[in-house]
This record gives structure tokens, C-alpha cells and sequence, in this order.
């Protein structure tokens, strides 16, 4: 086997790597770094366990949250959780609205392997009439300067899911032109 080619400039390294696995990178002080492709998965085995119902109801195109059972307290989240953060008491399964309101967002320029073919990509959390808390997802269908605070949105879903976060999604719900925020 030849010995990799050598370069100087690591965008020429990162081609070489992609069409022949190997090659050195020669720095400004001449020192060799041999540079290699090398693959890496893990296979991972998670149980949802409580909160399954929440990934199935996903694959189903039901967005579920949880409301607390003591009926003095009653907070309902957005996200699943098996006892209440604000007195302790376990929750019960409800059903949210796929309609809510951009309450923050962020736009992401940087993703992880699962995103790269989206980035940059956009994060919002969502608000909820009647519930406490707010639910981290995707925007999509929009770009960073038509997302505005208080935006209505609509959910999305996977038509092929993975019972993952990423089996929903929001995009911007069309709005009467009344309803439209004015800018400037």
C-alpha cells in the first residue's frame, strides 16, 4: 500500500480523507500528522419506560403532556413527567393542542449528526393554552427572519417514526392577514 499524500492545507486533507481514507497533514512547522477516516457508531439499546406513552402517542400523531392528579394543584406540562415538579404527586396522561405559540427559539448553526442535512436548523419552545410548561421542537417550513414571539404554530409528524423528539416538528399556521404582526 503507498504511503498517504502529503498536504499542507486541511481542506486538501479532508478531500484526500474522503477519497482514499488516509493523508498527512504537514504543519508550519513541518511536523507529519497522519489524518484517517474512521467511522464510529454505537448501537444503543433505551426504554422510554413511563414516559412511553409520549413516544407513542408521537407515532400515532397525538402530542401528549401530563397533568398532575392532585386536584388542588392540577399543573399540566408539556413535557411528560411522572410526578409533579410543584407538589409531587403522580400525573396522568392528557392530550395537547397541536396549535400553540412560539414562546423563544433559536436558530442553530452547528447540529449533530442527525441535523447536518437540516443546519441550520431552527428550535422553538412552544406554549400551550392551559399548560404550564413549555415544549422544546423543531420549526420548520420558515426561515429565521419570518419567526416572530407569539407566532402561531402548528404540529407536524413523522409519517415514518423513529419514537423520537424528532417525530414532531411545528411549522407556522397560515393567519389571516388581521392577524399578522406588523414590523418596523
Amino acid at each position: 500500500m503507498p504511503a498517504p499524500r502529503k498536504f499542507t492545507k486541511f481542506r486538501e486533507v479532508q478531500a484526500e480523507i474522503d477519497k482514499n481514507g488516509a493523508a498527512l497533514f504537514v504543519d508550519k512547522e513541518g511536523v507529519e500528522s497522519l489524518i484517517i477516516h474512521s467511522p464510529y457508531t454505537i448501537h444503543y439499546i433505551h426504554s422510554y419506560a413511563e414516559d412511553s406513552a409520549f413516544f407513542l402517542g408521537l407515532a400515532s400523531g397525538v402530542l401528549r403532556g401530563s397533568k398532575c392528579s392532585k386536584a388542588s394543584c392540577g399543573f399540566v406540562y408539556g413535557t411528560p413527567r411522572g410526578h409533579c415538579m410543584v407538589c409531587g404527586s403522580p400525573t396522568t396522561w392528557i392530550e395537547l393542542p397541536k396549535e400553540g405559540r412560539i414562546h423563544s427559539w433559536t436558530t442553530c448553526h452547528f447540529g449533530g449528526e442527525a441535523f447536518l442535512k437540516e443546519t441550520p436548523y431552527n428550535l422553538a419552545m412552544v406554549e400551550f393554552d392551559g399548560v404550564g410548561s413549555l415544549l422544546l421542537v423543531r420549526l420548520k417550513e420558515c426561515t429565521e427572519s419570518e419567526i416572530y414571539i407569539g407566532m402561531p404554530v402548528e404540529a407536524r409528524f413523522e409519517p415514518k417514526p423513529k419514537y423520537s423528539i424528532t417525530d414532531i416538528w411545528f411549522v407556522p399556521k397560515p393567519a389571516a392577514a388581521s392577524e399578522k404582526p406588523r414590523r418596523g
